[in-house]
């Protein structure tokens, strides 16, 4: 369907590479390496068209892609500016998840110094401009400097900072979840793969549902968004999807979404590249689950306009009553055919995930002004009232999103140069699936 490039997944020679249509409708990537054979895998499964999905994305021309990604950093080949730049600010971890891309707690490294980190910050800054900073490790909670990291990043004018985290520390130390947003922390990123303990147990090795409850509660007293993000394992948790979403819509205002994360075998993980009890969950089978078993509607679901759109989605929703989701995207007949700035995305993800100043010190649902919701059977809105429609879109608005992550075995260099989600490396930013390859 699309010629590209990829890596052989043995010894990471750049590869040319085919995405080639099935006799069952699923698209595979194919490719050969002349020392270690070939290699297919599914890179869509046909549960949504792949043709209108990738409409309007640019193909690779001939000779293309040639060097990445092994001198990769932000060349001039690559297509698209830094929306969000992570930082690692520890190795350490408090957690030993069996799925980490960073192999959080295993380097016996001391942490970077404040200095350091510092900085990189200010790096970021002049290379980047405004960017979303996401400080992230390891367990970045388990810096007891971290607030002045965060009060730094926002003096040098990063536009938001986000915090991704496993939630124990906030858990635990609801203080801390205050000096965090006092010191102008915008939004949290918080690990959550399902609504039971065995999906933790299984995924992350412990108990941790508490936790993360507690987590959004303080998180919300302390004036912090939460959006909620599941590794989605096939067999583990992708039938609980469905009860997910019930979850956080329950929990709107304070948490603003849901980040899915398919599952990607680079870092750590159980099991080698290319294992077959390792299946792949594609991003189209992502968006059927959510439609069956959360009720959304398939054309609510709209490909990046800023990456690539093989790798992500979002859909845009206002709670309108009773848990009852009305989309605000609708999927047109050309998706891919309006492109996005980086700036243009960071803004429009960050006014989402951030919490409305106004919510602030709220752990529950605001109050909807007197002249709203009047019928309480009844589930949708008055959508043309302005009034009503700008309330809720401010403090009953939602998100479903998503990023399908790429390791040796499916790594599209198509996609790969499109992507705006970079990572700061000793003086060098890359793509984030380069970096972590």
């Amino acid at each position: 369907m699309r010629k590209t490039r990829s890596v052989c997944p043995v010894c990471g020679r750049n590869l040319p590479a085919l995405l080639q249509e099935q006799p069952d409708g699923s698209i595979h990537l194919i490719k050969e390496c002349p020392e270690h054979g070939a290699f297919s895998v599914p890179v869509w499964h046909g549960a949504v068209d792949f043709a209108a999905w990738t409409a309007g994305a640019e193909s690779m021309q001939e000779n293309e892609g040639m060097q990445c990604p092994s001198a990769c950093g932000l060349c001039n080949a690559h297509q698209q500016d830094s929306c969000c730049v992570l930082l690692e600010v520890t190795n350490r971890c408090n957690l030993h998840c069996r799925y980490c891309f960073a192999h959080g707690g295993e380097s016996t490294a001391a942490d970077p110094a404040k200095e350091t980190l510092i900085t990189a910050i200010d790096d970021i800054t002049h290379r980047c401009g405004r960017p979303t900073l996401q400080l992230s490790g390891g367990e970045p909670t388990m810096r007891q400097d971290l607030p002045a990291l965060i009060a730094h990043a926002k003096k040098r004018g990063c536009a938001y900072v986000q915090l991704n985290t496993n939630g124990i520390r906030l858990a635990e130390d609801p203080a801390f979840a205050e000096q965090l947003a006092d010191a102008g922390l915008d939004y949290v990123f918080l690990q959550f793969d399902g609504v039971h303990d065995s999906i933790y147990q299984s995924l992350r090795g412990d108990l941790l549902l508490e936790y993360k409850q507690r987590c959004i509660d303080h998180c919300g007293r302390a004036g912090l968004g939460v959006t909620l993000v599941p590794t989605i394992v096939p067999g583990v948790n992708d039938r609980e999807i469905g009860a997910l979403t019930a979850f956080a819509v329950k929990h709107i205002p304070v948490v603003r979404g849901i980040h899915f994360q398919p599952i990607s075998y680079f870092g750590r993980h159980p099991g080698r590249v290319g294992d077959e009890e390792y299946p792949r969950y594609t991003l189209d089978q992502l968006i059927r689950d959510i439609h069956q078993q959360a009720g959304i509607p398939l054309d609510a679901f709209v490909p990046s306009r800023c990456d690539h759109p093989l790798c992500g989605f979002h859909a845009s929703f206002m709670e309108g009553g009773e848990g009852h989701l009305l989309p605000v995207t609708k999927r047109s007949a050309s998706p891919s055919s309006c492109r996005t700035t980086a700036a243009q995305n960071r803004e429009f993800i960050g006014s989402r995930w951030s919490l409305p100043h106004d919510n602030i010190g709220s752990a529950s649902p605001l109050t909807e002004p007197s002249h709203m919701g009047k019928n309480s059977a009844q589930p949708c809105v008055d959508v043309m009232d302005l009034d009503e429609f700008v309330w809720r879109m401010r403090h009953r608005s939602f998100t479903l999103t998503a990023m399908a992550f790429q390791d040796a075995m499916n790594l599209n260099i198509e996609r790969l140069r499109r992507c705006s989600l970079h990572v700061y490396d000793r003086g060098k930013i890359m793509p984030f699936c380069a970096k972590y390859l």
